[in-house]
């Protein structure tokens, strides 16, 4: 029998699991929605909820690219009714402490992976800074990030973050976390949609400061005609469409988006002019309008499209080559990684600040192993969240090299919580991340 601890709060009881020096709530509903719904915010609990299962993972693809370099997953369940939360914070809080919250929203280019994945363990995170962490699963790919916006509304999965937002709004005090001092942090396509929360309509006031990390900002916009050809691509699904044809006409909604370049690589997404995201034409000008209201920390690795070498047979052949490889790195790699990363963390911190708001913007220069490298898409994962048991032994982190990554990665921890008590880094740049304070 677990060791459970109950907090009373404002949707009812809830046991948590204590686990060692940390106490784990898996799984909380934080909302429910029919297909192709709006979220409704989660009815309250009439007994006591176990929170000690963690959250299933929204029905997505098989992605056997991913599997080729993360390690391998445990088994989480598969719900359409996916959205759950998982708070971690620390076994010694006080009652009434009020401990700085930060909310993780995961990537996955808007088609894979959760919240409760064990690469997104926040064990050392909570345990190290003394901080709460709230992991968030939501709705991904034609079932969150699709929509007409008539017959189907679009931006579920957005709107599903929102909804996560309000339930920490209004509960997380009862964890012993500050609801006024609330960080929402991901990386990829977590670090898009957190871009988007700042602007996205009932989200306001909802989080303090955000950390958004390695975002596809690049090909964000302009992405109005592909999203067309995808739906036509998917068709007509419904409430009643089994599962399985779902995710079949996905996979024909990607291939459509195939010819529309490099935003062919992220097909679904958010939509701009649907709720709850103004017009693109107007997007700029909320983002201005936010930042005296929100912090923000923003970078990218150095080397961020290396990752995706791996998927194109010929340039994999070519980088294999100790006198090509050079070649691949500044040649197409770092270009890459300037168009769809770089460049854009530039202009939002840039725009940021002369709208009066703070901004800082980072730059990781270290992959995730013991001797250097180029550091690329997924690197800062490592250091943040997941632990040994998730990562040595992966091909982002050989068992030789956990120890170096550890070590840097309590640096990079120490960063990040630092930004989510204070909205301020001042922390000297070393071989791993440099920053630009502004």
């Amino acid at each position: 029998m677990p060791d459970l601890r109950a907090f009373d709060t404002p949707v009812g009881t809830v046991l948590a699991r204590v686990d060692g020096d940390v106490v784990r709530a898996q799984g909380i509903p934080y909302a429910t929605a029919e297909r192709f719904r709006r979220p409704l915010p989660a009815p309250a609990f009439a007994e006591p909820f176990a929170a000690v299962t963690p959250a299933p993972v929204a029905p997505q693809p098989p992605a056997a690219f991913v599997d080729e370099l993360l390690p391998p997953m445990q088994h989480l369940a598969v719900d359409e009714d996916c959205q759950r939360l998982t708070i971690t914070l620390p076994a010694d809080a006080h009652p009434d402490e009020r401990l700085p919250v930060m909310v993780w929203v995961h990537g996955g280019s808007y088609v894979i992976g959760g919240g409760d994945l064990p690469i997104h363990d926040a064990h050392d995170l909570v345990a190290e800074q003394r901080v709460v962490v709230v992991s968030v699963t939501y709705r991904l790919g034609v079932l969150g990030f699709l929509g007409d916006g008539e017959r189907v509304p679009a931006n579920l999965g957005l709107l599903d973050l929102v909804e996560a937002l309000r339930w920490v709004r209004a509960n997380i005090g009862s964890f012993g976390g500050d609801p006024d001092t609330v960080t929402v942090f991901g990386q990829s396509a977590g670090g898009d949609a957190i871009a988007h929360l700042m602007i996205s309509r009932g989200a306001e006031g909802l989080f303090r400061r955000a950390i958004i990390q390695s975002a596809p900002l690049g090909i964000s916009r302009r992405r109005a005609r592909m999203s067309r050809a995808v739906l036509r691509a998917v068709g007509a699904v419904d409430a009643a469409t089994p599962l399985e044809d779902v995710l079949a006409r996905q996979l024909a909604g990607t291939r459509a988006g195939a010819p529309f370049g490099l935003r062919g690589g992220m097909p679904f997404g958010t939509q701009y002019g649907q709720d709850p995201l103004p017009t693109e034409s107007r997007a700029a000008d909320a983002w201005r309008a936010v930042a005296p209201d929100v912090d923000v920390l923003i970078g990218s690795a150095v080397d961020e499209a290396a990752m995706f070498v791996r998927s194109v047979p010929a340039i994999a052949a070519v980088s294999r080559t100790r006198v090509l490889r050079p070649l691949v790195r500044w040649w197409l790699v770092r270009p890459l990684s300037e168009v769809v990363y770089g460049r854009d963390v530039r202009r939002f911190r840039d725009r940021h600040r002369a709208a009066g708001g703070h901004a800082t913007s980072y730059r990781l220069l270290r992959g995730t192993t013991a001797r250097p490298t180029g550091a690329v898409h997924m690197s800062d994962l490592p250091m943040l969240l997941g632990g040994r048991a998730a990562w040595a032994g992966s091909a982002f982190v050989p068992e030789r090299d956990w120890p170096a990554v550890d070590e840097r990665g309590r640096r990079i921890r120490t960063v990040w919580a630092e930004f989510a008590r204070t909205g301020r880094v001042t922390a000297p740049d070393d071989d791993t991340i440099t920053f630009d304070r502004g």
